[in-house]
């Protein structure tokens, strides 16, 4: 009598055998002499205390890639570990008045015991988290070399700083210009803090992300949208006017505003003849300057230093701007002037800090013009318009077109003008052709307890000294509090106070700590080798790493940085600098949102459908179903997967996570397709459960074996190359209509050898997907040892070589139905079987036909008149 598969009893007793075989530890170079490497890395969590459907997505997908690599003879480097400094670690020390390391801790051995639930094939001995000491020393050692390679550095730089916080804030923690936590005004300040010099690696950054052809188009694209290379001119923009306080400052201090050119960096020297206005940052010195007399500027610095630093906060922003009172010559025309502004839209970090305003032919420039009553000069005429009629509104003209209002440049289309503008001003001396970049070196100090401590010390007779390698590494106190604002280091009573190591007198550590992107820009070398260069120049680079898209800048980025970086300074043995061959970014797990009468978000559990609508189960009152959107603790529509687990089994959630879409797509979570996917396990049981004891006879040369064996031989092959090209859902697909077919074939006789066969090789196909079911079917069928460490199965030449061929049949070009035929049949043979379709014969009969033409292997179409 059949029997029923329960994932209760199966799933823990396969996973302690695979623990008890030591099956997943990475083998060394030595123990897998001649076989290809594979190193498996999906982008590591940070421990939140709960895996969320998303976590399941993400590591099942490199858990396929992993058994399927380890299957086809590959030693594989699969490790796990735990991003696990930042910001929320601190806010439960606040929140609930304990220890972020304690916190920490618990929340990683508590998703750790999840993620052994779920079966994966992980090497949990090169398990470590960020925040370990050890970890964290040889991060402080990276810092040290890069410092003496002149890799890190001090200066001041403009931050966003909270002033009830006393700390810096990302762009992404200012909301409407408020701190995310505190909701005071952010200002702008001043602050001294290390950078990592990113800079250096720009052009190689930029040149090598486009040829990782393993890599998401859109990801290189907004790599290379970020580092932003342009080419353009500096221009320099004599002054012809300055407030009479400002010269006669200038003039006692030495330095003479009234003769120091603005300098200005521009991509189109080509519209310089379109130019109504100059326009500085609020924080330009020649903008400061100024507010120190003008109380209107200064008021203006006050109110732009609310917005924020991002890009995106201040393109957001109401255009505001103050004039100075300065103007400047125009470079082909000194006896045109224009006044200088100061802009809140104008960064301070692209270029000098200063643009020239072109309004008819950028958005940004002319609404600040219409806003401010300032000239609107079109130079770029668009194709097939007479310059009589060509105006600009509200809208500025971006598109192509040939250069007019421009004296010597009329008539040139765009990139020439480009060309003669930069010769103009280079032979006049009024500016100079120049490459740019949007890239800034990468500021990573943070003011805050939770991260790795900067290795530096200050001391007032000996300035800055590192840290002595002996010393390290510098461990971050645990007896900290959290009742004042800003950083505990500062407020800690002994922790900063330290003897200089170079003079022995008394000294104070640095107290910000690294930014937490660090922590994850080098660990996939961690992984490879504690510190072996030898070792990490086998694994290295990462072969498959898998993640979200949200991280292609500046994880990413930073990443191919510090690989280049570790290279200098003798870490790494990557000649290309490269850390990722191949990169898959997956879509996100979606589910309906719920929403009480009363404003409540109300959790997938809470709710049920009565009478075709939605109540909540507690109370019976109407329910309002949202839009199905990512999954996230706000509005609750999380599906636990330990809940998913104890009913169906880890298995069904890889499973269902896998098979619902494309894996760059979004995945909706849904009851019915779990269900389906529970009873999809069941029939794959059957099939195993329904063969009698081995051993079996050797498949049969009768039709039926032969046609049921092509289908398995076929089916493994297909399954083979899907995973290889990261098409799980089309792998799954080929798995349901081969167990289909093998349903079909369940009665006994002839069959039993090419069944038995057909389960032996559904059972290696199905381990990356099912690994746990995958080994009960095995081991029902009497095969050897584990099936996880089962070779993938050869597919039989030539039980996988078509005989036949399909073709689409046409009647004028219109599809009309299609025919199969052998693949070695004659075009004449083709032409009649083409003509005696039903289909196509209602379309040709009484009809002249011209002629017909066969493509082979792919349409015969047939012309009539």
């Amino acid at each position: 009598m059949a029997t029923r598969y329960d994932p209760q009893a199966a799933e823990p007793r396969w996973r302690d055998a695979w623990a008890a075989a030591d099956l997943f530890r990475t083998r060394s170079p030595a123990e897998a002499p001649g076989a290809p490497k594979a190193y498996v890395l999906e982008m590591f969590p940070y421990p939140s205390g709960r895996l969320h459907m998303g976590h399941v997505r993400n590591y099942a997908m490199g858990d396929v890639v992993a058994r399927h690599r380890r299957a086809k003879g590959y030693n594989v480097l699969h490790p796990m570990g735990w991003d696990a400094f930042g910001l929320p670690a601190e806010n439960a020390a606040m929140e609930r008045g304990i220890d972020p390391g304690k916190w920490t801790y618990a929340n990683i051995d508590a998703m750790k015991a999840q993620f052994k639930k779920l079966g994966l094939s992980l090497d949990w001995s090169r398990e470590f988290a960020t925040c370990d000491p050890e970890y964290y020393g040889a991060q402080q050692a990276l810092f040290l070399k890069f410092l003496e390679k002149g890799l890190v550095y001090r200066k001041a730089s403009k931050v966003n700083w909270d002033p009830v916080d006393n700390t810096v804030l990302a762009n992404e923690q200012v909301i409407d210009g408020r701190g995310w936590r505190s909701g005071a005004l952010v200002e702008q300040r001043d602050l001294t803090q290390w950078f990592f010099k990113i800079t250096a690696y720009a052009d190689d950054l930029l040149t090598e992300v486009q040829k990782l052809e393993r890599w998401p188009e859109k990801v290189r694209t907004m790599q290379a949208n970020w580092i932003g290379k342009s080419e353009g001119a500096l221009v320099w923009w004599d002054i012809a006017e300055v407030p009479e306080f400002l010269a006669a400052a200038g003039a006692e201090s030495g330095r003479n505003h009234a003769t120091d050119p603005i300098e200005v960096y521009t991509t189109r020297p080509d519209t310089l003849f379109g130019a109504s206005f100059i326009a500085l940052a609020p924080d330009h010195p020649l903008t400061r300057s100024i507010a120190a007399q003008n109380p209107a500027v200064a008021a203006f610095i006050m109110e732009a230093s609310r917005i924020g630093t991002s890009e995106e906060a201040i393109e957001k922003a109401p255009k505001l701007g103050v004039d100075l009172g300065v103007r400047v010559r125009h470079p082909f025309d000194p006896s045109c002037t224009l006044p200088v502004w100061s802009a809140n839209f104008v960064l301070s970090s692209y270029g000098s800090g200063a643009i020239f305003g072109c309004p008819a032919h950028d958005q940004r420039d002319l609404d600040f013009a219409r806003k401010f009553a300032l000239p609107v000069t079109p130079v770029v005429l668009p194709p097939d318009t007479a310059a009589e009629d060509f105006r600009v509104d509200d809208k500025a003209y971006t598109g192509p077109g040939r250069i007019f209002n421009s004296g010597f440049l009329d008539g040139l289309a765009v990139d020439e003008a480009n060309r003669l503008a930069i010769s103009k001003l280079e032979a006049s001396e009024h500016g100079q052709g120049t490459v740019n970049y949007r890239l800034r070196d990468w500021g990573f100090s943070r003011q805050r307890y939770w991260g790795c401590p900067i290795p530096v010390i200050y001391c007032e007779v000996c300035g800055v000294v590192p840290v002595p390698a002996k010393m390290l590494p510098v461990r971050l106190p645990e007896d900290v509090a959290f009742d004042k604002p800003g950083n505990p280091l500062d407020h800690h009573p002994t922790w900063k106070h330290v003897n200089c190591p170079t003079c022995g007198k008394p000294a104070r550590r640095e107290t910000d700590t690294l930014d937490t992107f660090v922590d994850s820009s080098w660990y996939y070398a961690r992984f490879a080798s504690i510190s072996d260069p030898a070792e990490r120049a086998y694994w290295l680079p990462v072969d498959q790493y898998i993640g979200g898209v949200e991280h292609a800048v500046l994880h990413l980025l930073y990443s191919r940085a510090f690989a280049r970086a570790m290279r200098d300074v003798g870490e790494l043995d990557l000649p290309v600098g490269e850390p990722f061959a191949g990169l898959f970014t997956q879509g996100m797990v979606t589910h309906e949102t719920y929403r009480a009468g009363d404003g409540r978000w109300l959790e997938p559990g809470a709710v049920e459908k009565r009478d075709n609508h939605w109540i909540e189960t507690a109370t019976g009152e109407h329910v309002e179903a949202g839009a199905i959107e990512k999954m996230s603790k706000s509005k609750k529509n999380t599906v636990d997967p330990d809940g998913i687990v104890a009913t169906y089994g880890a298995d069904v959630a890889r499973w269902f996570m896998l098979s619902d879409s494309p894996p760059e797509r979004d995945v909706e979570w849904t009851q019915s397709g779990v269900e389906g996917a529970g009873r999809f396990a069941q029939r794959i049981w059957s099939l195993a459960d329904s063969l009698p004891a081995a051993p079996y006879p050797a498949p049969g040369e009768d039709a039926a074996s032969l046609d049921l064996r092509r289908v398995s031989h076929r089916a493994a092959k297909a399954i083979d190359k899907a995973i290889d090209e990261f098409r799980f859902n089309s792998a799954i697909a080929t798995i349901y209509e081969w167990v289909n077919a093998l349903k079909k074939a369940e009665a006994p006789g002839d069959l039993l050898g090419a069944r038995a066969e057909a389960v032996s090789m559904l059972a290696r196909c199905l381990t990356p997907f099912m690994p746990h079911l995958a080994e009960s079917a095995w081991e029902r069928i009497g095969g050897q040892g584990l099936v996880s460490a089962a070779p993938w199965p050869e597919a039989d030449a030539a039980l996988i070589t078509e005989d036949t061929v399909t073709l689409a049949v046409q009647v004028n070009g219109k599809r009309r139905g299609e025919i199969t035929v052998a693949k070695d049949l004659g075009n004449e043979a083709v032409e009649a079987a083409a003509r005696a379709l039903p289909e196509v014969a209602g379309f040709i009969t009484g009809k002249d036909v011209k002629k017909t033409i066969v493509v082979p292997g792919r349409i015969v179409n047939i012309v009539v008149a």
